[in-house]
């Protein structure tokens, strides 16, 4: 019996999975691919659920591999939603729910397809799907727990389509080919409280945040590479909680982000901003201290067989011609590049996180039948 897409994406929004909850998300899908023959297999870790799917032989010559994730931002205020979040209502050629496009969806499309392809023609090969339930917090418990589980069983990929939405206008307009690195500072400068009257008998860690902050951001870290736009650097708070206007504070904090391309590694990011936060300390007296996040180094699957692989079934079955990209956020491509070579494609994103997220019906369908295709040509 064949599975609707448009079905599976509805039941998967119905289950609550904000992160951490699995919300049943997970079960659902570990019941359906187990009945159409997949083994299954639980890679849980720090409380967050982690899905497993093999069909095929383990060590196959050829094995696609297909990532996602079923949790969900939380829904924020629910009374500001037309329709309720985990409801799944169809109105007007749309779905609504938290997570509706980032990333059920997706999700219920390349299992679709990989169920259809499996019970109609069976590949010579092996199909690995990887479902988290760790993408919207820290992924510490996510998708490096199921890779971490494959090194330690004996699975593997040789390549990896990420479904997470990648389109900004219509469906097959973009491939996701890389992403930029991210990483925060926190910085934090200690001073010495006084009297705004006398400030020579204070150190005042506002002024030397301040500068620190203005040399920070108007240095320009590099002009782009092929693949990738300029490097940013934004801060995103400046922070003395004083509510007085005569009294210079005793300590400040600021934090800033960037996203790199790969002229840098988060390494080399991290020694100029030590050295950027020694020179201001040097010359103003007041001690700055800072630590870093990485969230991902920036990566890049060069164009090749993969990208061209996905691109072709895009404009067959959404008759578009795919740009590739580097541009957006964090995936889990990030852990995925180290691992096998690995592109993203998905819908059109343009409602995540929102408030009344929702997807349009017909592109789950086309959605599938690209996913389907790029199966079908993969092992052809």
């Amino acid at each position: 019996m064949s599975i609707d897409p448009i079905d599976l994406t509805s039941r998967l929004v119905r289950c609550p999975s904000v992160t951490p909850e699995e919300g049943g998300a997970i079960q659902l899908l570990e019941g359906l691919l187990s009945e159409a023959g997949f083994s299954c297999f639980r890679a849980d870790r720090g409380g967050i659920a982690n899905l497993v799917a093999r069909w095929g032989e383990k060590g196959a010559a050829r094995t696609f591999g297909f990532n996602g994730h079923t949790d969900v931002v939380p829904t924020g205020d629910e009374a500001l939603w037309s329709n309720a979040p985990f409801g799944a209502q169809i109105r007007d050629g749309w779905l609504y729910g938290r997570g509706a496009t980032d990333m059920k969806s997706g999700v219920a499309a390349f299992v679709t397809a990989a169920i259809d392809l499996v019970r109609s023609a069976p590949p010579d090969g092996a199909i690995l799907i990887t479902i988290t339930g760790d993408e919207e917090a820290d992924a510490t418990d996510g998708t490096t727990a199921i890779l971490d589980w494959m090194a330690d069983n004996g699975e593997a990929m040789s390549v990896c389509l990420v479904g997470e939405p990648t389109c900004p206008e219509v469906i097959g307009d973009t491939i996701k080919i890389g992403r930029r690195g991210s990483m925060s500072a926190f910085i934090r400068a200690k001073g010495v409280q006084g009297h705004s009257a006398y400030p020579h008998r204070a150190k005042n860690p506002v002024a030397a945040m301040a500068r620190l902050m203005d040399r920070l951001a108007s240095h320009k870290l590099d002009d782009g590479t092929e693949h990738f736009d300029p490097s940013t650097l934004a801060v995103t708070t400046i922070d003395a909680g004083n509510p007085a206007t005569n009294v210079i504070p005793a300590a400040c904090s600021g934090t800033v982000n960037i996203r790199f391309n790969d002229t840098h590694t988060s390494d080399d990011l991290t020694a100029w901003i030590e050295r950027e936060v020694a020179m201001i300390t040097k010359e103003t007296g007041v001690e700055i201290s800072v630590k870093i996040k990485v969230s991902g180094e920036s990566f890049l699957t060069p164009p090749g067989d993969l990208s061209a692989l996905v691109a072709r079934a895009v404009t067959a079955e959404a008759g578009v011609t795919p740009v590739l990209s580097t541009s957006g956020g964090t995936s889990d491509a990030r852990f995925i590049k180290s691992h096998c070579p690995v592109v993203e494609f998905g819908l059109v994103g343009r409602t995540m996180h929102q408030v009344d997220e929702r997807v349009e019906v017909a592109q789950i369908t086309t959605l599938t039948r690209i996913y389907r295709r790029i199966l079908q040509d993969y092992f052809a």
